[in-house]
């Protein structure tokens, strides 16, 4: 694949990742990419880098423009490996390259790649000239790691926004208006729910931040470069960010023998009985990142599952785990699940929400398989809270 020119000289020259399944425990059906981005002017600058793995691809896309020992600056927008993997190749070969690093990112990269570089340190605000374009610096601590920056050429109306509304998505195509809207909109959704979304007041500051600037493409660390739908993806992450709702509840469980499923479905007919979206998900046929891509906007959160040894499911465990790190705010709950002579697990799930912030509504627990009469007479119960 050849570089791709989103301005004159300014050129797309990252890496596809197509073969990427699992990104820290989020599943990426579709791949990834790692984008870098080449600006030929009087000060030649690579803006950040890809995994180590695929620093030999960069580095042909780059050769294809120019030879790379010519590179003065190299922005590392963010110290993650998938973003500065291939710094250290890239300096055997630009050995007078200035690294241009936020000051978080400068510890973080030599505690990563214990190397003295020619480092520049920039502060949100300042400015870096290249020649006839200039980059102005946004810190962005904490969207998602302390390091994180953005910049922004006014030259260009280009916004790099690092992490910020990426997608994980491998293809040949660079641009959302050259790939299917919906997949992408529903990975950018997935990615902020399983990336983002424990940063949502940063984000708000961030959006604060860019909202004076006149952007007319954003280009992203992953996935597709926003040049059409520019205002629907900030809209988007607007609403994400502010942690908005809609009435929607998203029922999560696990069972042995089809009785807490069997709960589980009649906790879906109260909800959709009262108006509520719903969706159903078992734990043994759902991954994880993808649940978490519904529960973005969801008022209810429905947790389930029956007693085994003592405890709670296994899947139901580690599901509450990675629900906790995500932390989405003023959410409200309800623990279920049937059980035989225990009932531990219910508790237990109840705590669980409890502990990662959510108001737990209710807590339905019934003893070994629920028949008809249990079921309707905790339908009108559970009606009644709503």
């Amino acid at each position: 694949m050849q570089p791709v020119e989103l301005k004159k000289d300014i050129y797309w020259v990252g890496a596809i990742d197509w073969d990427l399944r699992n990104f820290h425990g989020y599943l990426t059906q579709r791949g990834s990419s790692y984008n870098a981005y080449l600006i030929i002017d009087e000060k030649i600058t690579l803006i950040d880098t890809v995994k180590g793995l695929f620093a030999d691809e960069l580095l042909d896309r780059v050769s294809k423009i120019i030879d790379p020992s010519k590179i003065d600056y190299i922005v590392s927008n963010h110290v993650e490996m998938d973003h500065s993997g291939s710094l250290p190749k890239i300096l055997e070969l630009a050995k007078n390259a200035t690294v241009i690093t936020s000051p978080n990112g400068l510890n973080g990269l030599k505690a990563h790649y214990k190397k003295n570089w020619n480092f520049k340190i920039i502060k949100s605000g300042e400015h870096l000239s290249l020649g006839k374009r200039t980059l102005e610096f946004i810190l962005t601590p904490m969207v998602h790691w302390p390091d994180n920056m953005v910049c922004y050429i006014p030259q260009e109306k280009i916004l790099f926004s690092n992490d910020a509304f990426g997608q994980h998505i491998a293809s040949t195509e660079r641009f959302d208006d050259m790939y299917s809207f919906e997949v992408v909109m529903e990975e950018a959704k997935k990615y902020y729910a399983n990336i983002v979304l424990p940063y949502g007041t940063q984000v708000q500051n961030v959006l604060k931040s860019v909202s004076g600037l006149d952007i007319k493409m954003i280009a992203t660390s992953h996935g597709l470069i926003w040049r059409e739908h520019i205002s629907k993806i900030v809209e988007e992450y607007t609403k994400w960010a502010s942690n908005k709702t809609e009435k929607k509840a998203v029922i999560v469980y696990d069972t042995m023998w089809n009785s807490t499923k069997k709960i589980a479905s009649k906790i879906q007919q109260a909800f959709e009985d009262k108006g509520y979206k719903t969706i159903l998900k078992n734990l043994q046929t759902n991954h994880i990142s993808d649940i978490m891509t519904d529960i973005i906007t969801s008022e209810y959160i429905c947790v389930g599952s029956p007693t085994l040894n003592n405890n709670m499911m296994p899947n139901t465990a580690g599901f509450l785990t990675y629900l906790k790190g995500l932390a989405p705010k003023n959410r409200k709950a309800i623990a279920f699940g049937s059980y035989g002579w225990g009932g531990q697990s219910i508790k237990q799930i109840a705590d669980a929400l409890t502990e990662a912030g959510f108001k737990v509504e209710d807590n339905i627990k019934i003893n070994y398989i629920p028949n008809r009469e249990d079921l309707n007479k905790m339908i009108e119960l559970l009606k009644e809270k709503l």
